[in-house]
């Protein structure tokens, strides 16, 4: 590493205006035996004489900094002559050589006690040529000269702009490529330094010209100050990337931006063509099944020789026919139900004469649905997201590729019967969770589907986006003591075998402590092991067996597999609290015959769903007749369990009026509020 840097002027002016005051204040003091210091004017310091009274506090700086890290550093001060002068050319290199071979950092500075003005006409010349006027210029000479693999230009703001920063409709450009130099709009020069940012845009692809990357990024940002240029070298999506090479296709921005757009089209439609949309992809999931099955295939062939993924994660990754029937059917389901979404009026009040105030339903905006393992969730979040008028950007896992790929087409396919083919993108390009997380500025919701990890992971990342979702799926069924023998065996096997990889399988059985060592509990046991689930026995639950399954290392635990814990508990108050301690707020599930006691267990428990003798597999949009999901939420505020269309939808409100103003409802004005409730229109679905 090498650092070029600037600062040598700023210290020795500070320095010398120091001396200067000391020196007149001690001669005025001889003269004439009074401080007069108010009087006193410092004159204008000449900058070569400030950059060699500031190299040596410049130095003092680096070293240490370096220091604390065991790290020598040395300064190099270079002038364009160093570079003209093919000995010294040479001389630099083989030192800089050196000093890094030594693990030694180089602190590289202009030295601006000789440095004569720059020459304009040799700027920017071509690759040999490069006139050394700031920092800038004299990192990107080093650059080339050096064959170095990046170049690290820190700024004072995020990184290139297409206009200047803080303007309305400014926007950071993530990968600036040469032939863009024309739609940039440059602003005033920097606080900090002399260059500016279109000196660092000129030096840049001059040292892009020479072979080396470059990235411009922001410096003095307390949040990234420190962490900047590891987060880079680890390929982080951070400021502007200079690229000589375009990609194929439209950047993830663009996608984006062309998402919303259509979104907008696509919330214009009538309900019954946003239908006809769905009800197309339906048809079409069942008309092209075998292209999507043996992509499919192909996914599940790579996924089993790679051998990264799990067994629940490669049932997750399968496709049946069956599953893509069911899907069909979910999916007509939503295409009815989208006739009443969009536009539905909720609310109406005359506020006063002829002000009347609607409260009207409408698209969240751009949803960027993030899902691991589950192609079938793509045909479903489209359909609900076409029915709610919402633009949806699809980031799939990529052991899922061929999959998504061809569920992705379908899609389009049935939204170009209406033309609004853009208003679903899927990324395909490689970027990175946490990138899209950035994009608070276009994306108005996130929805992650797949392991408690990765929705951890985007619930820390989206500091500015709203998530919605659950980091678990730590689901209980309570046995009661007045439970049913039949009931519990079957809802304790349905809930955890049926499906041991869904986010609403069982993970925690609470057995009621008068149950131990009678029939219910010797069934249980006996189908569990009969179904191959491997127990973990909770603190209370080992306590009372001679020889225990291996004790549960935590409570909180979600297997995803054939795996569950059992404990016990002393009441159905206790395995509330105990729900409460441990649960994730996502399905619990009560077993018995008394009423009373599952009143009180459905009241009490603060959970997005809760069931009395029924499986915990019911948590689901499909099941509940939502047509589909686009997952459980556990969160408090918006929408909460199976998320399906309303989950999708916000409001906003429309007045209408004649005139109206505030002041006509003042003391002295001639209108009252009226805030009468009027009957709100039925739509014919029919």
């Amino acid at each position: 590493m090498m650092i070029v840097t600037s600062g040598a002027v700023a210290f020795g002016k500070q320095r010398l205006r120091h001396e200067i005051l000391l020196s007149q204040s001690v001669r005025q003091a001889l003269h004439s035996g009074q401080n007069q210091l108010k009087d006193m004017a410092v004159p204008v310091l000449e900058a070569r004489a400030c950059a060699a009274a500031g190299q040596s506090g410049l130095m003092a700086l680096y070293e240490a900094m370096f220091t604390q890290y065991s790290t020598c550093t040395a300064q190099i001060l270079v002038t364009n002559l160093d570079f003209h002068d093919e000995q010294k050319r040479r001389n630099l290199n083989s030192t800089l050589h050196e000093l890094l071979r030594m693990n030694i950092v180089p602190i590289i500075n202009t030295n601006d006690a000789v440095v004569a003005p720059p020459v304009p006409s040799s700027d920017m010349q071509g690759v040999n040529v490069i006139s050394i006027k700031d920092n800038d210029s004299l990192a990107a000479r080093l650059a080339v000269e050096m064959k170095v693999d990046l170049l690290i230009a820190l700024s004072d703001v995020e990184g290139l702009y297409d206009s200047p920063p803080g303007t309305d409709d400014a926007k950071l450009i993530d990968i600036f490529y040469p032939g863009d130099q024309q739609s940039i709009t440059y602003g005033t020069k920097s606080r900090v330094g002399i260059g500016g940012m279109e000196a660092k845009v000129k030096a840049a692809l001059w040292a892009l010209q020479g072979g080396t990357s470059v990235v411009i990024a922001n410096g003095t940002h307390p949040k990234v100050t420190g962490h900047v240029i590891t987060d880079i070298v680890e390929g982080k999506k951070l400021g502007t990337f200079f690229s000589e090479v375009k990609p194929a296709g439209p950047t993830v921005e663009q996608q984006t931006e062309m998402a919303r757009q259509g979104g907008r089209v696509l919330a214009s439609l009538l309900p019954e063509e946003r239908g006809d949309i769905i009800c197309r992809l339906a048809d079409l999931l069942t008309e092209k099944k075998d292209e999507i099955l043996s992509a499919n295939r192909r996914d599940m062939d790579l996924a089993t020789a790679s051998g990264r993924l799990t067994l629940p994660l490669l049932n997750r990754l399968s496709l049946s026919s069956s599953k893509l029937n069911s899907l069909a059917i979910g999916l007509r389901q939503i295409a009815v139900s989208s006739r009443d979404s969009v536009g539905r009026v909720l609310r109406r009040t005359r506020v006063a004469n002829n002000l009347e105030l609607e409260q009207i339903t409408v698209p969240i905006g751009v949803l960027l649905v993030i899902f691991e393992s589950r192609p079938d969730c793509l045909p479903q979040v489209s359909a609900l997201a076409i029915a709610s008028g919402n633009a949806l950007l699809l980031k799939g896992g990529k052991e899922a590729a061929n999959t998504n790929k061809i569920l992705h087409q379908l899609t389009q396919e049935a939204l170009s019967v209406h033309g609004v083919k853009d208003a679903i993108q899927l990324v395909s390009t490689r970027e990175e969770v946490e990138d899209l997380c950035r994009l608070d500025k276009i994306i108005d919701l996130i929805i992650p589907r797949g392991s408690s990890q990765l929705v951890r992971d985007i619930q820390r990342a989206a500091k500015g986006i709203p998530v919605l979702g659950h980091s678990e799926g730590v689901c209980h069924v309570y046995i009661d003591a007045e439970a049913s023998i039949d009931k519990a065996v079957d809802i304790v096997k349905d809930s955890k075998c049926d499906y041991p990889a869904a986010c609403n399988a069982m993970e925690t059985l609470l057995i009621h402590r008068d149950l131990l060592r009678t029939p219910i509990f010797d069934q249980i046991i006996d189908m569990l092991r009969t179904e191959q689930v491997k127990i973990h026995a909770g603190p209370r639950f080992a306590s009372y067996l001679t020889f225990s399954p291996s004790e549960v290392k935590s409570l909180r635990t979600e297997y995803g597999d054939l795996e569950c814990c059992i404990e016990v508990v002393d009441s159905m108050q206790d395995a509330v609290d105990h729900i409460h301690k441990y649960g994730s707020s996502h399905t619990d599930v009560i077993v018995t015959e008394n009423e009373e006691t599952a009143e009180q267990f459905l009241q009490q428990l603060d959970s997005a769903c809760v069931f009395w003798n029924s499986s915990s597999r019911f948590a689901d949009g499909y099941r509940f007749g939502l047509g589909a999901e686009v997952g459980i939420s556990t969160a408090r505020i918006h929408a909460r369990g199976p998320v399906g269309l309303e989950g999708l939808l916000t409001t906003k409100w429309v007045l209408r009026g004649d005139g109206h103003t505030v002041s006509d409802f003042s003391e002295q004005g001639s209108m009252k509020y009226l805030h009468e409730n009027l009957p709100v229109p039925q739509r014919n679905l029919s």
